[in-house]
This record gives C-alpha cells, structure tokens and sequence, in this order.
C-alpha cells in the first residue's frame, strides 16, 4: 500500500466525521496523476508555498505602510498567523490540518500592494471592479506557473474564494479559516497599534476587556477557546453568541480607531494615487508590461483592464514605487 493510501485511511479513522478527507476531495480541474506519499491537500499546500506570489507577500503591507521598524506584520506574516491560528482550532476539531493549511496559505495570494488601501484603488478604477479573494484564485488558477496556475483541488480553491466576512465557505476547514483570518488580523493589528503608539490597551472599551482578554495574548487564547468549545462535533464552525457579538465589536473598535486613523493611515492617499496611475499608464500602454502580461491580451484575448489589474496586484510595494518612479519621475531627478 501506497504511503498516501495509508495517510488517507488514517484520516477516515482519526477525523471528525464532518471533516473533508483527501479520499473524498472532488478533485482537480484539470486531473493528474495521485502522488505516492502526499495527499491531494499536502500537495495543494506545498505548491502554494513555492508559488512566486506565496513570496512576493513578504513585501506587501498588512495595516501600516512603511513601518519604522522590524516587528510590524506583513501580508506573509498575517497570512503565517492565520495558518497557525486556524491549524490550532483545526486539530482540537479534529479537521484536516493540510486542507485547512492549504487554505489558509493561499488566502492572500491575490492581494494588492499597500494592502486594502491598494485593493481600494484598483476596485475604483477597474470597470469590473476587484477583489482579492478573486483575484488569489485568479492567481492559484491562471497567472501561476507561466499561466498553467497551480492546479489546486476544489476545496482549497472554495476556501480561498470564500474566506471573506459574507462569504461561505463549504468545508468546515475553510470555515475555520474563514474565522481565523478575523481573529488573527484583530489581533495582530492591535498589537502592531499599540507597537506604533497608537492605541494602548485601556483604550478598548472595558466591557471588552473584562470579556475577552486584556492583552492580545489573552483575547486570542479566548477566540480560539470558544470556537473549539462551540463548533466541537457540530456541522459548522462558529463562535458563541456572546463573543462573536464581542469579536465584531472589537472589530469595529479597530476601523474606528485604527484603520481610519490618520497616523496609521496618512500614506495612504499617496498609495492609491500612485497605483490609479500605474492602472492608467499600464492600460493606454499594456505594451509596457511584460511579455507574459502582453500575451494575454494579443493572443489569448484576455481583456486588458483584468490583465492590468493582474500585473498590478502581484507588484510588490517596493516594486509599484519602482516602477512609479521609471514611468513618471525624471531620470535627472533621482540624484536629489
């Protein structure tokens, strides 16, 4: 018996039997050959991990644009986060670990430079409109691998696309990064406020704090407490009452008072006026993107705002100024 085999038989025996086994995935768009030693949800895992837009999250802003200092988040450490968060609640839940992994890893993978506020911008400009939850399976499914994509089996692209708050996902592994990605962005970006002077601990309203926790650590040792607790042996994952009306609370503190805070935030309007113009430059001229980006258009009749958008939303925020810089600011200018 194949490695793999024994692996799959193990999950039928030891899982929840709400969870989603490899055995039972449905598969792949575009099938291929079983590995030996790997589940379908291990190899999901790994070839997101050695994507190329799994690596360009390490430069790509989480809440604050260009931190002074080493210890604020990035796009890859929220995405890291959420994978050790949802793998945690996973395991108690007894759910597929690698699926939830893979889901959580690739989450993100579509998401803009300069983080929402980048996603804001080309949402505004793009006559389509645009979605990071979409665009990571745009890129899991078609900008990947030199436009072959990843190949991904069909609940790690569902938990991708429907990781958003109104979204649901149809696994209850994607479900639990579905929560996971909200508990953990609460509270990393609490932490990275109060880092950044900007928020202290006494500011949260009391009642959450003698709710929830009072310090990061304890709040998130709460979350993940009452998920398991709730969700254990039951048909979908969730929160009690009381602390999911807590958490969105919380959630409403920090886009009150950080995300819309004019120190956190005072780069931002810069961010999207420079990415509304590299939109502009790169749709009157999509010669001047890369060949890969212009064959989409030419010749396989992509429409040229999504290609835009696609060449755009992969750039890391180091690279959108760079290019910012060739197209707009005059060579004899960069000495001063």
């Amino acid at each position: 018996m194949l490695i793999r085999e024994e692996l799959e038989q193990s999950e039928e025996h030891v899982l929840s039997k709400y969870a989603m086994c490899a055995s039972r995935s449905q598969g792949r768009k575009n099938p291929e050959e079983e590995c030996d030693i790997r589940t379908c949800y291990m190899r999901d895992r790994d070839r997101i991990v050695h994507s190329k837009a799994f690596r360009r999250l390490k430069d790509k802003t989480q809440v604050f644009l260009s931190p002074q200092g080493d210890h604020y988040r990035t796009r890859m450490m929220h995405t890291l986060e959420v994978s050790q968060t949802a793998r945690t609640a996973a395991r108690c839940l007894r759910l597929n670990e690698d699926l939830v992994e893979a889901i959580a890893l690739g989450h993100d993978l579509g998401h803009t430079p300069f983080g929402h506020a980048g996603e804001r911008a080309l949402d505004e400009v793009c006559p389509s409109g645009f979605r990071h939850y979409e665009q990571s399976v745009r890129v899991a499914e078609r900008l990947e691998k030199g436009g072959r994509g990843l190949n991904l089996t069909a609940e790690v692209i569902d938990g991708m696309l429907n990781h958003g708050t109104s979204r649901h996902p149809s696994t209850l592994e994607g479900q639990v990064v579905r929560l996971c990605d909200k508990i953990s962005y609460i509270h990393h970006d609490m932490d990275d406020a109060e880092r950044a002077g900007i928020l202290k601990e006494s500011d949260i309203p009391a009642h959450l704090r003698e709710l929830l926790g009072r310090s990061t650590r304890e709040r998130l040792n709460t979350f993940i407490h009452d998920i398991v607790s709730t969700s254990m042996d039951q048909p979908e994952i969730r929160m009690s009452s009381e602390i999911s009306s807590a958490l969105y609370e919380l959630r409403q503190f920090l886009f009150e008072n950080l995300y819309s805070n004019p120190d956190a935030k005072s780069e931002e309007i810069k961010a999207v006026s420079m990415l509304k113009q590299l939109y502009e430059y790169y749709v009157e001229h999509p010669d001047m993107m890369p060949g890969e980006y212009c064959r989409m258009i030419r010749e396989e009749g992509e429409e040229t705002e999504r290609v835009v958008c696609d060449y755009i939303s992969g750039m890391t925020d180091q690279y959108s100024k760079l290019k910012f810089g060739d197209i707009y600011i005059p060579k004899s200018w960069s000495k001063y």
